[in-house]
Parts: structure tokens; sequence; C-alpha cells
């Protein structure tokens, strides 16, 4: 088996738009891992037999090279995406589910999350049947994902990004994001930091018209967020009686200026706006770049805090060549 590349538009509008999201299919789980966390060794497909091995080690497959984080970093540019994403095959998990690992990378390097690559990464592994049950692991995590066939062709992908740590903003964040995004005063209401994997901001916009006028100064932006310590800044106008809204993802400190989709920032506001009766969103994004993408997800409060569900459908692309 080789290694393949593969050009997803994740978290399309109907069949419109998405974000273009590299997704490389790995020969070989990354770092020899299993679907139960462990590093650095790999087990027979019935889960009882650990072999220890280096990192990276690939027994199956000795013939093809782990790429190294530089090459990573540079497939994102290579394929015209802002994100890529790397899938590794693993042993099925106890209950004889498929499993993956995942890894995220942009120009700028690994993220521990991204939650529009994750709906990437499972609509090209449902893309020959149209479906997928099985069970993902990130850098911190494994949860269970799926996915299905939509109208016009598209595969429906969800799962749950984990939990959501909510917090008011550092007292400096105001005076430091507001004018690198060209505004002045207050926001509209009181913003949040919302963090599941990296801390962002969540910003309120008094409505769409707003939102989109927004024309952030990047530079300036970039060095408020690494003041902050924040991924970037998600704002938001909505949502409505239906449950709409809009929003828009500035980036600059990992490399992405504006992201056409941002599902994990879309998962935040789910949870920041969950509360006993569940929550229905559906959010628009994309639309100042040219390429419409909506997002959805349900949440509601719980013991453990709020419990948030992620979807999009996405369009897979043919290979792209050469091969990797």
């Amino acid at each position: 088996m080789t290694r393949s590349l593969t050009l997803v538009r994740a978290c399309t509008r109907a069949d419109e738009g998405g974000s273009p999201t590299a997704v490389v299919i790995e020969p070989a789980a990354v770092e020899g891992a299993s679907a139960d966390g462990d590093r650095g060794r790999t087990r027979s497909p019935g889960g009882t037999t650990p072999r220890e091995g280096a990192p990276g080690d690939d027994a199956r497959h000795p013939r093809v090279p782990q790429l190294t984080d530089a090459e990573r970093r540079r497939i994102p540019l290579r394929a015209g995406a802002s994100h890529a994403v790397f899938v590794s095959p693993l042993p099925p998990d106890a209950t004889g589910a498929p499993a993956h690992a995942l890894r995220f990378f942009t120009t700028e390097g690994e993220l521990p999350a991204c939650g529009h690559g994750t709906i990437a990464a499972i609509a090209r592994l449902a893309h020959r049947t149209g479906t997928f049950d099985g069970v993902l692991r990130t850098t911190d995590r494994v949860f269970a994902a799926r996915a299905r066939p939509a109208p016009g062709g598209l595969i429906h992908a969800e799962f749950a990004p984990g939990p959501v740590e909510l917090r008011p903003p550092d007292p400096a964040a105001y005076g430091l994001v507001l004018p690198a995004l060209g505004l002045g005063g207050r926001p509209a209401g009181p913003a949040r930091v919302a963090s599941v994997g990296r801390p962002r901001l969540l910003l309120p916009m008094p409505n769409r018209a707003e939102l989109i006028s927004l024309e952030p100064d990047f530079v300036r932006l970039r060095a408020a967020c690494d003041a902050l310590g924040l991924l970037g800044v998600y704002a938001y106008a909505g949502p409505d009686r239906d449950g709409r809204a809009a929003a828009r993802m500035f980036a600059p400190s990992i490399g992405v200026d504006e992201d056409i989709a941002n599902a994990n920032s879309t998962a935040c506001l789910a949870a920041h706006l969950a509360g006993p009766v569940p929550l229905s969103l559906t959010v628009d994004m994309g639309d100042s770049l040219g390429h419409p993408a909506t997002l959805t997800a349900t949440a509601r409060t719980g013991p453990g805090g709020p419990r948030v569900r992620l979807g999009g459908t996405a369009v897979v692309g043919p290979p792209l060549t050469p091969r990797l």
C-alpha cells in the first residue's frame, strides 16, 4: 500500500463551497500507536499481543518511509488547502470497529485538533461505501465517528469533539483584539474564551452585516492572539430563532488569516449557548472568502458540562498526483 493524497471539501453548503482539506491516507499507524492510546507499540488485530517498536516503525510496509513533520507542513500548500489531516490505520478496537489515528498540520506546524479536518477524514474513510462507523484517535483522546450518504452524492460526517472549557477573557483582551479587528469600544455582548484543544476567543457581533464588514489587521491580530495565548478569534452573529448563525474565524497565529470553516470553534459556540433545552445550531461561514460553508452542532448541558456533537457534509475529490 502507498500513501495517497486527496482533496476533500469539508463542511459544504449543499454541494457548494466547503473548506478544501488535504487528506493523506498513511500505509501504517503513525508512531506505531494503537487505538487505545498506547504510543511506540502496535497490537495484533485481536488486541492481545503487544509488540514494542521504535516510533514510526512499520513492519507491514517497511518500504514506505515516514514523512517528517517539515514535510507534513508543506502538504497544505501543495494541495491548495489551509490544513492537512494524516490518517493512519490502527488495529480494530475491542468491539471490532475500524480504528484510525489522526494528525493535523498547517504550514505553521501541528495542531492537537481540527474539527473540519476530522470531518474531512471521516468522509474520506467513508468514500468507497458511503458509510463509516469507527473509532478515531488524536493526540489526546479516542472518540467514535460516523458517516452516512447525503442527498446529491454528498457524505455527512459527525463526531463528538469532546469537553469544551469556557472562561471569561483576560481583561486585556478587548484592548488588544478589538482594534486589530477595526472595532472600537465593547463587543455586542460578553466574549468568552473557549477551548477544545487550544483556546480561542468567541466574540459576538451585533448582526451579519457588521460581521461581514470586519477587515482585520492580521499582523496586529496575530500579535494580540500570541500575547493572549489564543489560537484566534471566532466572531459570530446570531443565532436567530431558527438556530442559524454566521461566523468568521481569524487564526493568523497558525498561518490561517481566515478559515473557511472552523468546526471546533463552532463546537465551542454550541457549548457556550447550551442550556437544559437541547440546542440545534447551524452556522454559515466562508462567504467572505467565496467558499460558502455550513456546519451543524447540537448541544445540551449535562453533569460533566455541555455535551456537543458536530456535523458537516463533504465532497471527496479524486486522488491527487504524484503520490507521496
